[in-house]
């Protein structure tokens, strides 16, 4: 539907961007509730300690960004602001221009608004394992599509953004959704009662301006891919976040993931808290890591995790 829609002569429609304007300068306003510890789904891969020290309060890290990191993040957002925006349009243009109806549109609140950011924000308890947590986010979007015999199926849309290569969506690097964004989706489909969820990745890199049709099959910016979720694929994460929620009662912090320590928000605050015999597991650990099999970048960056723990507490000793 994209890549039609974005093949005819572009359809201005000052009307709708007027109106999205209207609806961001007075979104509302739904915060966290109170009583539970509660979680994300972008958090769902997270480091458990981490998750956490947050819910504890620990002081989050000072970040030094560079440029172009901000850059990139702002692009990444502004990628899904267009394709929103866009199906908006398609929503609005789509029929009158092709002859068609569109195959996917967004769900819509009682006042109009779509179903999407901090229009569909919400909380949602979960009860698992004897604890209690909430799930607090907003999506990309909740959209229905359209079948050829006129059903109607509720799907979410989770946006990703790639920009360093037009090889990050290519047919043969890209065969599936990454598994941090399966079980980002696997967490909103149950917030917001959907079966399907599609992750669609747009890439800011392209090939070449002109490319032939095999080019861009083999080359294509935008890949989209969906599935249906069941109660299986979030079990694990709700096994992660209830065994969280027990360890935030009970005063008891959870053991360090080093895997994903580089967006880990807390480092010095877990480096701090850390427990002599967590240190030396983990020092133990990274000796065998050092010694395996595994690629040279993810043992330089377990390398680089555990010198920081270890700075960390000899300037605190």
């Amino acid at each position: 539907m994209l890549d039609e829609w974005h093949s005819l002569p572009e359809t201005w429609d000052n009307a709708l961007d007027a109106q999205i304007a209207k609806w961001y300068s007075n979104p509302p306003q739904v915060w966290p509730e109170r009583g539970a510890p509660y979680f994300s789904p972008s958090a769902a891969t997270k480091c458990p300690r981490e998750l956490y020290m947050k819910a504890m309060r620990a002081k989050r890290d000072v970040k030094t960004v560079q440029p172009h990191q901000s850059r990139w993040q702002k692009l990444g957002t502004a990628f899904g602001s267009v394709i929103q925006r866009e199906i908006l349009a398609i929503e609005r243009n789509f029929e009158r221009l092709t002859g068609n109806k569109p195959r996917f549109t967004f769900e819509k609140n009682p006042d109009g608004t779509p179903r999407f950011e901090e229009f569909a924000k919400t909380n949602k308890l979960v009860e698992h394992n004897g604890e209690k947590f909430y799930l607090y986010g907003a999506p990309d979007g909740i959209m229905r599509y359209l079948t050829d015999d006129g059903e109607v199926i509720r799907v979410g849309l989770e946006i990703k953004s790639k920009q360093q290569s037009p090889s990050k969506t290519s047919t043969k690097s890209l065969t599936k959704a990454q598994e941090s964004h399966e079980a980002q989706t696997a967490l909103y489909a149950y917030m917001y009662d959907c079966d399907y969820y599609i992750v669609l990745y747009v890439n800011g890199a392209k090939r070449a301006w002109d490319m032939s049709a095999e080019e861009y099959a083999d080359f294509p910016d935008i890949r989209a891919f969906c599935r249906r979720i069941t109660d299986a694929d979030r079990k694990p994460l709700f096994d992660k976040f209830a065994m969280i929620t027990k360890a935030i009662r009970e005063n008891n912090p959870p053991s360090v993931d080093l895997d994903g320590w580089k967006f880990n928000e807390y480092k010095t605050a877990i480096a701090e808290s850390m427990s002599d015999s967590e240190y030396e597991y983990l020092k133990n650990h990274l000796k065998l890591v050092l010694k395996s099999g595994l690629p040279d970048w993810k043992k330089q960056a377990y390398y680089d995790a555990f010198e920081f723990i270890k700075s960390v507490r000899e300037a605190k000793a």
